[in-house]
């Protein structure tokens, strides 16, 4: 059975020897993915015999977990651990995190709210985490308490299976929203994680968790248009209706209602309703879709059955 760890790396040369040589007393081989570094993060790595996939130039993390799994499935990897390279990490977990693949499960997340609730990390990001977490859950309809960990095992099933098309940092999510529709098993270890290194990322932590939430709004659009198109509905039409009680209000006290709330009301009633009628025709189109490849899926095993 052949184990690998693998680490995207981008200008990582201050502690991506401490992850490699914490890794490799628990995996057969460790897998670097220099995405595009411009200091001696490459050197380092094949100094101490990591496998090392270089990028021309820096593509972002989706790029380098995408290139991850590719040499995982050259390589005919049976499991392999996904660890960060900016020392974030105690190899030590990676055990814990190894050991409920045995068990069956496709996709092992080290989570940082299990045991000690993320008390460690700072208030603002914990708060944006939670935030993302409740959005990834409900478009994937999964329960997780750590979408963004970057510390997972994968089973082989899941290492042929996950496709990752973003470059970004909304790979995290992008992964959990396959978890359902693959019928991959999820399970959840605590870690631990440090909080007091510098330069631990490219992207400050407003610009990381923005991209992951337009990335999961443009899924929910998708997936669940009926909600996505819910909220800007109520709100047209609150208003709408809110401008309509004032212009009620002068109206049934004998005078005669301004013609601008009167319009605006219109229009605002008129939006919502047109953001209504949209999400419930492509959530009649999405379900259809879906009903025409279930029909067609059991055609298949129906004709299977016969042969």
């Amino acid at each position: 059975m052949l184990t690998i760890a693998a680490t995207p790396a981008y200008n990582e040369e201050r502690t991506i020897a401490n992850i490699i040589s914490g890794s490799q007393g628990y995996v057969d081989t460790v897998v670097v993915i220099d995405d595009g570094s411009t200091d001696s993060t490459t050197d380092i790595a094949r100094g101490l015999n990591a496998y090392v996939t270089r990028h021309s130039k820096n593509l972002g993390y989706g790029a380098a977990l995408r290139s991850c799994f590719m040499e995982a499935r050259k390589m005919g990897a049976d499991r392999m651990i996904i660890i960060d390279s900016d020392g974030q990490h105690d190899c030590k977990d990676i055990p814990k995190l190894l050991e409920p693949l045995n068990d069956g499960y496709d996709l092992v997340i080290g989570s940082r709210f299990i045991i000690r609730g993320g008390d460690d990390i700072p208030f603002y990001r914990k708060a944006g985490m939670k935030v993302l977490d409740t959005l990834t859950n409900f478009i994937g309809e999964t329960k997780v308490s750590d979408s963004q960990s970057g510390f997972r095992a994968y089973s082989r099933r899941a290492i042929e299976t996950l496709e990752i098309s973003g470059n970004g940092m909304s790979a995290g999510s992008e992964i959990l929203l396959q978890i359902n529709e693959n019928d991959l098993k999820v399970k959840e270890v605590d870690i631990s994680c440090k909080y007091d290194l510098e330069d631990t990322s490219t992207q400050d932590p407003i610009t990381h968790a923005l991209g992951i939430l337009i990335y999961l709004l443009r899924e929910l659009k998708l997936r669940k248009p009926v909600y996505y198109f819910s909220i800007p509905c109520i709100v047209f039409a609150g208003a709408g209706i809110g401008v309509g009680q004032e212009s009620l209000r002068i109206l049934w006290q004998g005078g005669n209602p301004n013609i601008v709330p009167t319009a605006l009301m219109t229009v605002l009633i008129f939006a919502g309703a047109v953001m209504g009628i949209t999400g419930l025709s492509k959530h009649s189109v999405l379900m259809a879709a879906k009903s025409d490849t279930g029909k067609n899926l059991n055609g298949a095993k129906m004709d299977i059955f016969e042969t």
